[in-house]
């Protein structure tokens, strides 16, 4: 078993070219899992962890409804921002700027092979995270993601989250409203959640900026405790 995940920052990257390099990372697990069982050859599999910022952009997940994008295809020009149709779970979200985005591309089978306790750590970073910044976040019952004041009138979504497996290797992750501007998440009903809020790092600590790098390494330091990982 590798618990050894190959890090790298992609800094500010169009995400439909994030995405094409997660699905080149995802399939050369694959193709290494496929030859492994064919061959037995024994090939250690990698794991990846990529940090990224998107230029604004909505993205709808295979069973999300379209719906729930409140913009035209002129709409989203005159907004500078980009849709795409994707292949994780969930329903429709908004990435840009002051967003910190983590795609964990994994082999579950070097960790654990259980795709419910994967979601729950990946929530657990999160939350692990935001208590260091005295936030208590949590998880709201049948609602994906990181969560403010669960079950008041006032719950507000601070982190979305979903992913995609296939034979234990997982992509796509979470994405953290640290800086972010949240007016764009008017033009979508976020994640087909209606009626509840969402919410960002700095909006809840009352202050202009949070220093994006020091939140990042706060999330690597759970994700590495909770997977007891390291990260080369």
């Amino acid at each position: 078993m590798n618990k050894n995940i190959i890090f790298e920052d992609l800094g500010t990257k169009d995400f439909k070219e994030a995405w094409d390099y997660q699905e080149q990372l995802f399939k050369g697990i694959l193709d290494t899992k496929i030859k492994n069982r064919r061959e037995e050859a024994g090939l250690e599999t990698d794991n990846y962890f990529l940090f990224v910022e998107h230029p604004h952009v909505y993205t709808l997940g295979k069973s999300g409804d379209m719906s729930n994008l409140l913009l035209s295809e002129e709409q989203l020009t005159q907004k500078g921002a980009t849709f795409y149709k994707i292949n994780r779970g969930g329903d429709i979200t908004y990435h840009g700027p002051g967003q910190i985005v983590g795609y964990p591309i994994l082999d579950l089978d070097n960790f654990f092979t259980d795709i419910h306790k994967y979601l729950r750590f990946l929530e657990e970073v999160i939350i692990l995270t935001l208590a260091e910044y005295g936030l208590k976040s949590e998880r709201s019952p049948g609602e994906t993601g990181v969560w403010l004041d669960v079950g008041t009138p006032f719950a507000r979504k601070i982190c979305a989250m979903g992913v995609r497996a296939s034979r234990w290797v997982t992509m796509h992750g979470f994405a953290l409203n640290v800086n972010a501007n949240l007016g764009y998440f008017d033009n979508i009903i976020p994640c087909g959640i209606r009626g509840k809020a969402v919410t960002s790092l700095n909006v809840e600590l009352g202050v202009e900026t949070i220093d994006e790098s020091e939140v990042k390494s706060k999330l690597i330091k759970h994700f590495k405790a909770l997977f007891e990982a390291e990260f080369v």
